[in-house]
């Protein structure tokens, strides 16, 4: 595969500049730093982030008593490694990015400190985090809550699909946590005066998913966030992936940076089982919903089912109706109502498959899913990981299946070469399989119908017009011109 352009220039204010930070108190580990002149960053990287120390507890890394309470009535019982490792050196006052595998516990790594510092001192508003999908942002609005509920936190989140009357007039109340999606936060600190100052102390300055927001053409609606930012702010990375932009960033940091990494290449946990069925396209349909009907023999209760395209998750979504299979789908074409409504649905156990785009591959919790189905192979072998990460998580079993055709096969060659792992054949019997097909052939004719007579296709003709238009005025479709297509259809699907 082509390596991936950087896109982010030395000239980008992500890093603030702060002229001292307290001494970390951390764990035993090994470190190397990085000295250089002094105008230039320091860099601390920790080249032992796989060790742990098991005898360490939360009370070790500095933090409160009613986090320690907090924590324990919670179940959370010991520290993971990203946060024995990350948690002291924010609490030092450092600029963190934090590299550690999908359920490795990074949002309390980023959270538990940041609130920790709020209760000394609060105020709103106190710490912004961004992150690409507005699923993620209500998720990390729930575990805040969690986190910070002896606090009484004051948590906003600000993303498309509301009503930005409302959400203008709560950003005025100035709540402790702002969770924003970058387009969003952006059309609102330009469409009224009032809103840059609300920013104006913020104290922590968050990416989650760190990776995905950088590399998906967001350069311009952070370039505005940071104008509203203090210069003495932190700044805390956290990612599942390493990717060129965040290494560049890592070398124009104006700050002593702390460098975390538990990351060696996309890797898939060893409690996954990863298995493929190599089929004719035309019966892709057919083989999908065998796998479903067994998934109670298999001892299955829900499953995600991938695809790369909006459309193709609305016709499976029909598909599926026709054959009476309970589904919720979740894709960008979807009012936010109904995004929240079908992500609902499918983590109480209301419905047990979830079709999805990869709006829903990245860090979203649903610890009780067993099976992902990859129904489209996708273009970047990160994107799989990601996928194939929503099941066996926290130690748990889980399976992962591809739907292979003859134009998958570089593509999954290209997985198993990046993850270090070869998928095993998935065994099914071809006459058990077939025996719905003219039953599942009539159902995909009525969908398509159904498609077609939704207006789904003048819909996303509508929906694409628009931003592309935005994006060009921009400019970032005339100063991307050679960036792979994957960036816009990233951007469009993460907004």
């Amino acid at each position: 595969m082509a390596e991936q352009e950087v896109l982010i220039d030395k000239n980008f204010p992500l890093f603030s500049r702060r002229t001292s930070s307290k001494p970390a108190t951390t764990t035993n580990t090994t470190t190397v730093t990085t000295t250089t002149t002094s105008d230039k960053p320091q860099l601390t990287k920790d080249t032992s982030s796989n060790t742990t120390n098991t005898r360490l507890t939360f009370a070790d890394l500095g933090l409160s008593d009613w986090a320690l309470k907090t924590c324990k009535e919670l179940g959370m019982k010991k520290p993971t490694p990203v946060q024995q490792h990350c948690i002291p050196r924010i609490l030092a006052g450092e600029d963190v990015l934090g590299l550690a595998q999908t359920g490795s516990g990074k949002t309390a790594a980023f959270a538990l400190p940041v609130l920790h510092r709020l209760a000394e001192d609060p105020y709103g508003v106190f710490c912004l985090v961004v992150t690409p999908t507005r699923e993620l942002a209500y998720q990390l609005s729930e575990q805040f809550k969690a986190l910070g509920s002896c606090l009484s936190l004051r948590c906003a989140v600000i993303v498309g699909g509301m009503d930005m009357i409302n959400q203008s007039q709560t950003l005025m109340q100035r709540p402790h946590v702002v969770i924003a999606t970058p387009g969003r936060i952006k059309v609102l600190i330009e469409q009224n005066p009032d809103i840059p100052a609300v920013f104006s102390n913020t104290k922590f300055l968050v990416l989650d998913e760190a990776d995905r927001v950088l590399d998906v053409g967001f350069e311009d609606e952070l370039r505005v966030v940071f104008t509203c930012l203090p210069k003495n702010r932190q700044t805390l990375l956290f990612s599942a992936t390493m990717t060129d932009n965040l290494q560049s960033l890592l070398e124009v940091s104006a700050n002593k940076a702390y460098f975390y990494e538990a990351y060696e290449g996309f890797q898939t946990v060893d409690t996954l089982k990863q298995q493929y069925v190599f089929i004719p396209k035309s019966v892709k349909d057919v083989y999908l919903v065998h796998i479903l009907s067994r998934m109670e023999d298999m001892g299955i209760q829900s499953a995600i089912i991938f695809v790369s395209k909006c459309r193709t998750c609305h016709l499976l979504g029909l598909l599926m109706e026709e054959l009476d299979h309970d589904v919720a789908e979740l894709h960008s074409h979807k009012s936010q109502s109904l995004r929240l409504s079908a992500l609902h649905k499918f983590k109480s156990g209301k419905v047990p498959v979830l079709l999805a785009t990869d709006v829903a591959s990245r860090g979203l919790d649903i610890p009780t899913v067993d099976l992902v189905i990859n129904y489209d192979i996708p273009r970047y072998p990160r994107d799989y990981v990601h996928r194939v990460g929503r099941t066996a998580r926290a130690g748990r079993g889980g399976l992962a299946i591809s739907l292979i055709t003859q134009n998958d096969v570089e593509l999954i060659h290209d997985i198993e070469n990046e993850t270090g792992k070869k998928l095993e054949e998935f065994k099914c019997k071809e006459n058990e399989v077939l025996e719905n097909i003219t039953q599942i052939f009539n159902a995909r004719r009525v969908a398509k119908m159904k498609f077609s007579d939704g207006g789904f296709d003048e819909m996303e003709k509508t929906r694409k017009a628009q931003k592309m238009k935005s994006l060009a005025e921009k400019g970032l479709l005339k100063k991307n011109k050679k960036r792979k297509r994957k960036t816009v259809v990233n951007k469009i699907e993460a907004e």
